[in-house]
């Protein structure tokens, strides 16, 4: 199936990398737990920049990360910390790149209290997915009750990073919300998803 000629949401670019991240795995629902932590912090790593810049270092950080493998994080000692600074594939904030280290183990601190990461994440929507109904991506909202929620709670939990702005990103990129404009061909895709 040629894909060419279908209309998209209104801020993918070009690139086939983007145009494949927006095709095959923006807003489809995400239940495994490490691909949940992943994204996560892949969301906080945005902060201040753009997607897409995150989006073309994502192998290099799965590489400098262990594929996000918390337990892994967890052990991470002053020389892999000191080892990351260096690394030219992901962002060099230092801020950022110790926030992964205390987000593992407020992880695992949650899938120790509710037996995944999954079902803490997707309580906050009752489980499924949000079916949103938007025309432009002028409606599209930066944040929402929920993801004030969210923030409010992983930030207590001990969560870096993780400010409202960058929880609703994460609810897009996860799926816990169908925010494809209604043109877009992956809406009624995540539609049916969402309905079935």
């Amino acid at each position: 199936m040629k894909m060419e000629n279908v209309s998209r949401c209104g801020w993918v670019n070009q690139d086939p990398l983007y145009i494949d991240y927006h095709d095959h795995e923006w807003g489809v629902p995400v239940y495994d737990d490490r691909l949940l932590f992943e994204f996560l912090n892949l969301e906080g790593a945005q902060a201040g920049l753009s997607w897409y810049t995150i989006l073309k270092k994502r192998e290099n950080y799965q590489k400098a990360f262990d594929n996000f493998d918390a337990e892994k994080i967890t052990a991470y000692d002053e020389h892999k910390m000191e080892e990351l600074l260096h690394n030219e594939g992901i962002v060099r904030n230092k801020l950022k790149i110790n926030a992964v280290v205390t987000n593992a183990k407020a992880y695992l601190k949650v899938v120790e209290e509710f037996g995944s990461f999954a079902d803490y994440i997707w309580s906050f929507v009752d489980g499924k997915p949000i079916q949103n109904h938007f025309k432009d991506l002028s409606e599209v909202p930066a944040t929402t009750n929920i993801s004030d929620r969210l923030s409010k709670d992983l930030k207590k939990r001990g969560f870096k990073f993780v400010g409202s702005t960058i929880c609703y990103a994460f609810m897009q990129a996860v799926g816990m919300v169908n925010d494809h404009v209604e043109t877009c061909f992956c809406y009624q895709r995540s539609r049916k998803k969402t309905m079935s």
